[in-house]
């Protein structure tokens, strides 16, 4: 069975090939969209360096807290402002991991934006390990996944990096196909809410191969497409059918949970309806469709993949074309399912989410939700798209205003995969309200701050 990730090096290198010096009108809105600053900061002390490479609103600084850290994912802060960083090899990536744990543990003693202790601890490529994306803290333990596993370190008291071995919560979790990976979010409560992202782009007979028919049922979404719950208290905890919580997920890499205890997640939306169905959709649909989604979960919801996806046009689940679909005139039956509390360009990828409450930010953050945008590989022949942090207001768990452009810059010149310096992935808040910020390619994290403070 084909990867994703080996279907995206054959499509990039198409991609490639065609000029991508103009872009349409929807384009340029893409890449625009509602870009606000924070006009009340501009008397507020300039930021020392250069922000780290990237662009914020006025008032905002970035300095790089770590640099080099590996295939950087997602990252958590205690509440001394120690920060873990989970990072990854596998597939996804050609570079060589280093040799020392996956799992990263930072600490600025001299608070000055940047770490001067880093520790490495956790399972080894020498040990068979491979890192994970998902990493969280819950009552003074660090969880992480790790491999086909969610494992548990318990914190030493007043240090970084934990001494004794990991105990397991979750374990058999499924590593095959397109989506590998596992993500979570503990509430306070002690409930693991996890990704169990797809094998397969649209669960076709035949993965992404064009004009191939979906599988009726879909069986893949008995361990796959959704979110599974689980105790982060207990240990050795199968992962099991009967744990979903939620499905029609394609691939929820950002998870958060709200201040009023709900779940919240990011989906990625499906990919080739163009190359695949090129009777039913045109270049430029390929390009801007489906959206990607912002979802609050709720228990036994299903959220239509892989027989809908949304169209971010005419804002409603329509049929997907491997289940009967007819390029977006159909619903079918997906007036049915939940449908999300925000939607964002197609393909963008958004791999991070934090739902903001701190105190450090302007008003207008606080409860609604900053997205990380991986960037997107398939938006051709328009420009590649993403490669950003975004801001989505919310207001009762519902979207209460136009997304906005916060962090960007981190590409580089080169909006594509293999050339941006750097790509977002994970989001997290300090205990001063900062905002970190992870990156896949060169490593690096950054630690946001409002005002000139560090």
């Amino acid at each position: 069975m084909q990867t994703r990730f080996e279907h995206v090096v054959k499509l990039f290198a198409a991609t490639m090939m065609i000029a991508a010096c103009s872009s349409d009108n929807r384009a340029r809105r893409d890449s625009s969209v509602g870009a606000t600053s924070a006009s009340n900061a501009a008397t507020r002390q300039p930021c020392r360096g250069d922000n780290g490479g990237i662009t914020l609103p006025t008032g905002f600084c970035a300095t790089i807290l770590a640099d080099s850290l590996g295939h950087a994912r997602h990252v958590t802060v205690a509440g001394n402002g120690d920060v873990y960083v989970n990072t990854w090899s596998g597939a996804y990536y050609t570079t060589k991991p280093p040799a020392a744990g996956f799992l990263v543990a930072l600490r600025d003693t001299n608070h000055d934006g940047r770490a001067d202790v880093i520790a490495r601890f956790g399972k080894t490529p020498a040990s068979g390990g491979a890192g994970g994306t998902g990493i969280a803290l819950y009552n003074g333990m660090l969880y992480a996944e790790e491999g086909n596993k969610i494992v548990r370190y318990r914190l030493p008291s007043g240090g970084m990096a934990p001494s004794a071995a990991a105990e397991t919560i979750v374990s058999g979790l499924p590593l095959t196909g397109d989506h590998p990976m596992h993500p979570f979010a503990i509430d306070t409560g002690g409930t693991l809410y996890m990704n169990s992202g797809s094998a397969t782009n649209a669960c076709q007979v035949r993965n992404r191969v064009p004009g191939a028919p979906g599988h009726k049922p879909c069986t893949e979404l008995e361990t796959r497409g959704g979110i599974w719950s689980y105790d982060a208290r207990k240990t050795n905890q199968p992962f099991s059918r009967a744990a979903r919580y939620a499905t029609g997920i394609r691939n929820a890499v950002g998870i958060a949970i709200g201040r009023d205890g709900g779940v919240y997640s990011t989906q990625h939306g499906r990919d080739q309806l163009v190359e695949n169905w090129p009777k039913l959709y045109t270049v430029e649909q390929g390009q801007n469709l489906p959206a990607e989604e912002l979802l609050r979960i709720e228990k036994d919801g299903d959220y239509g993949w892989p027989y809908c996806y949304f169209d971010g046009d005419q804002q409603k689940l329509v049929l997907a074309p491997e289940y009967d679909g007819d390029g977006g005139k159909s619903a079918g039956d997906c007036g049915a399912k939940r449908t999300p509390v925000a939607a964002f360009p197609a393909h963008w990828a958004p791999d991070g989410l934090l739902l903001y409450t701190g105190s450090m930010l302007p008003a207008k953050y606080r409860e609604g939700a900053f997205i990380a945008f991986h960037g997107s590989w398939n938006r051709a022949p328009g420009p590649q798209g993403g490669y950003q942090v975004v801001f989505q207001p919310l207001a009762g768990g519902k979207a209460s205003g136009a997304y906005e452009s916060f962090a960007n810059g981190f590409a580089g010149a080169v909006l594509q995969p293999d050339a941006a310096a750097h790509r977002p992935v994970g989001l997290a808040q300090g205990p001063d309200g900062a905002l970190y910020i992870t990156d896949d390619t060169a490593g690096r994290v950054w630690r946001v701050t409002y005002g000139g403070g560090r």
